[in-house]
């Protein structure tokens, strides 16, 4: 996947993560800060690092599936 594409996709996908509320606080994910990495390789694989909001996190199971 040339860069171009690469870069629209996390483009995308920041767009995406902006539709998703924590449970806790009504703010999105990657405004938050939450989000602390996110590629995407030429094959268009992506991998998302991220944290909850606090070790306790009643979503801690699910939200990471959600994202």
């Amino acid at each position: 996947m040339p860069e171009s594409e690469t870069t629209a996709l996390k483009a995308r996908l920041i767009e995406a993560l902006r539709t998703l509320f924590d449970p806790e606080i009504p703010v999105n994910v990657y405004d938050l800060g939450l989000i602390y990495e996110l590629d995407a390789d030429e094959s268009g694989q992506v991998r998302v690092r991220m944290t909850l909001t606090s070790p306790g996190c009643p979503v801690a199971q699910s939200f990471p599936e959600t994202v």
